[in-house]
């Protein structure tokens, strides 16, 4: 098998075969199986460096594609039934991980796609050619473009495949997604009992449990995961049928209907036509609603990130409330230093989100009258975002989460000395002598339990009662204590 480097050039040593199109000859390796249109891709788009094989959902649904094209022009009599079925079995191969070294062109390309549309037309009629035992490149008896392309144009193929690759992309993120909820839901429980201080704009506030914080945490991601759920519907909206503007041009009047039911009977998703063809081909709407669902999962997941940063920051200097599990040395010259690396690589990839989301803002826009050229940048935006999410939820949980322990001792010492407790004594000696015991714990170091009794204005016993845990945190309400200090209201009153 011949390699070649990705968005290269083809090499010109060993074996060739020569294919031609309307710009004229080119030297093809002789056991490629793409043809002289990826040829040209590789001399033209040596950008990225990194082909669209990178996404494999993306190679998947091409092929599911091509095979119900395949199915629908067979059942329409527009193709010759052993092509299709041919066009069909190679199909499954590639869905089953064959030949995804064969898809080479670069994942930033022109045309709108084109190219890789092309390779994949390219690799699906070679491969069938190999089957007939014939030599590649004899495409008249099986065609790139007239049997592999029937009835479809880029303009329709494209987008359908990349909508239904982000489908396949977004399930795997959920699935993960829910586990790194459950991750942080576990961690909710575990630390349930465990009182700590709370803080608002990084300062003293009242107190809360650390399974309060990480049950927080949880709760927000359900969030974004009924968020994530709630495109997949707009994403099962497709165009094939539109052809090359949305006319239908050149395809059966019955093939958009037929080609959606083979789509759907070999993908097992629920997929609907567009009800316009022209506006579905031109639209790139739904791309934006995506690309910010994920940047909104992206910024909430960092924003825990940094809160788990800041909750372990120490060890001796820091908060120090929880400890990350170590997993690796932090410098190259300070002995014993541990970093927060996997939520800060957490961070890193939220990062690059909120770039691929203002990139496909701004080709979405970029699109011009019946078509937008730029779906490729779209689709490498978005699946790159997609994919980069469910591996950084996984090694978020696996390698961060599931090892957290709470650092008791520590976070026991931060809530006894305290003033933030004060605020649960307003209800019963008011705002301003709260605010003036605050003031005299934070000068004198005593405790606010101590300065409100030896005040006289409460006792002891009613002292421990308003300032028990589960009080503080808000687990029991304060209903009834009221009566401590304030004489309940009667008739007269």
């Amino acid at each position: 098998m011949t390699t070649t480097t990705p968005d290269a050039a083809p090499p010109t040593t060993g074996p060739m075969r020569t294919e031609s199109d309307s710009l004229g000859s080119m030297q093809i390796p002789a056991d490629a199986y793409w043809g002289i249109h990826t040829a040209r891709a590789l001399e033209n788009f040596p950008i990225t460096r990194r082909p669209i094989s990178v996404y494999p959902d993306l190679i998947e649904a091409l092929a599911r594609v091509k095979q119900a094209a395949a199915r629908a022009n067979k059942e329409l009599g527009v193709l010759d039934a052993d092509k299709a079925e041919l066009i069909d079995r190679v199909c499954e191969e590639i869905v089953g991980g064959q030949l995804h070294d064969q898809f080479l062109v670069g994942v930033i390309q022109g045309g709108a796609g084109t190219s890789t549309n092309m390779n994949t037309n390219e690799v699906i009629a070679n491969r069938g050619l190999e089957i007939l035992g014939l030599p590649f490149g004899d495409y008249e008896h099986l065609h790139p473009i007239d049997d592999v392309n029937r009835s479809q144009s880029t303009n329709d193929v494209y987008p359908t495949a990349i909508k239904l690759a982000m489908v396949f992309g977004i399930k795997r993120l959920l699935a993960e997604h829910t586990l790194l909820t459950e991750a942080f839901a576990r961690k909710g429980a575990e630390f349930a009992g465990i009182l700590k201080v709370g803080r608002t704009q990084l300062q003293d506030a009242v107190p809360m449990t650390l399974g309060q914080e990480f049950t927080g945490f949880a709760h927000t991601l359900i969030e974004d995961f009924d968020r994530l759920s709630e495109v997949i519907p707009w994403l099962n909206e497709i165009n094939m049928g539109a052809t090359a503007i949305g006319t239908g041009i050149t395809a059966d009047s019955r093939y958009a209907d037929a080609v959606r039911r083979h789509l759907v009977e070999v993908t097992g998703i629920e997929m609907e036509t567009s009800p316009d063809l022209i506006e579905a081909t031109s639209d790139a709407g739904i791309f934006m609603t995506l690309s910010g669902t994920l940047k909104r999962n992206a910024v909430k997941l960092s924003k825990i990130c940094n809160d788990l940063r800041l909750l372990s920051s120490g060890p001796q200097a820091g908060l120090g409330e929880i400890n990350l599990p170590p997993r690796q040395a932090g410098s190259s010259i300070m002995p014993g230093k541990v970093n927060p690396v996997i939520p800060e690589v957490v961070n890193q990839v939220a990062f690059s989100v909120i770039g691929a989301d203002a990139t496909v803002t701004a080709a979405a826009e970029g699109g011009q009258l019946q078509l937008n050229a730029f779906e490729p940048v779209i689709a490498h935006s978005i699946l790159q975002s997609i994919a980069w999410m469910t591996n950084a939820s996984y090694t978020l949980r696996v390698n961060c989460i599931d090892g957290i322990t709470a650092n008791i001792t520590r976070l026991a010492a931060q809530v006894d000395s305290s003033v933030g407790v004060v605020t649960a004594l307003t209800p019963f000696i008011g705002y301003a002598a709260s605010a003036a015991l605050a003031h005299t714990a934070l000068t004198t170091n005593a405790s606010i339990a101590e300065l409100v009794v030896s005040s006289g204005l409460m006792s002891a016993e009613d002292v421990a009662r308003v300032l028990a845990p589960e009080r503080l945190s808000g687990m029991v309400p304060t209903t009834g204590l009221i009566s401590l200090v304030t004489p309940q209201p009667t008739d007269e009153d």
